[in-house]
């Protein structure tokens, strides 16, 4: 039987997230992984969430594709855009989390579900869609790696030289699922130069859109090791605090 999760009337973090599944073409893909990661299957996982960090809630969206390190399979986050300023800068000076700051609604309202995110003035993801019902969580305890990278370019701005060279950082969660529903909706990906998920991820079919609630069993951020910092520097100039490809920290021309 399903279990239906608890929370108290009015509270807001914690919501369950908003997790979208879709088939794009492994080229874009290619073009933003890292050397020295390894694609997977060209399915992109996009998150709306609001979950309680520093002790308020924190509304995010986050973008992941498939990606392999030393042979474990895992996820690559190309980025974490949220709406409260505090956490951005010290989760990526501490552990290379590439967050940046986002406008992003998102609500339940009966059985509708809508979100909405914004960067630099750009709508550039919408969700709308209609609960059609619970399901079975699977069964059992999971462990995911979400792959991020951490570095430090030299002061001065010397070519292909770090303060701190490039390193992934393993993100490995468990949990189990508490509580699943389906909705009928559509995701619809809107061009923005700050966040071109349409540009190197466009979509090709739409696998499954849900409401997921987990429960998280355990969470451990750690070094798990180098990447090549010659073959790294490409990658090194990005959009904003994202994993995007970037110029001085602004949007490349397409």
């Amino acid at each position: 039987m399903t279990e239906t999760p608890m929370s108290r009337p009015g509270e807001v973090a914690g919501w369950p997230k908003l997790t979208v599944e879709y088939r794009t073409y492994p080229a874009g893909i290619e073009q933003v992984l890292p050397p020295g990661l390894t694609a997977g299957e060209p399915i992109v996982t996009v998150g709306v969430y609001c979950v309680p960090v520093l002790g308020e809630p924190e509304y995010g969206v986050s973008v992941k594709v498939p990606a392999s390190w030393k042979g474990v399979s895992g996820q690559y986050s190309l980025g974490l855009g949220i709406d409260q300023e505090a956490a951005i800068f010290i989760s990526g000076e501490t552990n290379g989390q590439p967050k940046y700051p986002c406008d992003i609604r998102f609500y339940r309202l009966g059985n509708r579900v809508e979100a909405r995110t914004i960067h630099q003035g750009y709508t550039f993801l919408e969700f709308e869609g209609d609960v059609t019902g619970a399901v079975e969580p699977k069964a059992g305890e999971f462990t995911e790696h979400e792959w991020w990278t951490k570095y430090s370019r030299a002061i001065g701005g010397a070519e292909k030289e770090y303060d701190f060279p490039p390193h992934v950082v393993d993100v490995a969660t468990t949990f189990e699922q508490a509580h699943v529903e389906e909705i009928d909706g559509e995701l619809r990906l809107l061009d923005s130069p700050w966040d071109p998920v349409a540009r190197y991820f466009p979509i090709v079919e739409q696998l499954s859109a849900q409401l997921v609630t987990n429960r998280m069993i355990d969470r451990q951020i750690t070094n798990a090791g180098p990447l090549d910092p010659d073959a790294f520097w490409p990658s090194a100039d990005v959009i904003s605090g994202s994993r995007w490809p970037g110029t001085r920290g602004g949007p490349r021309q397409p």
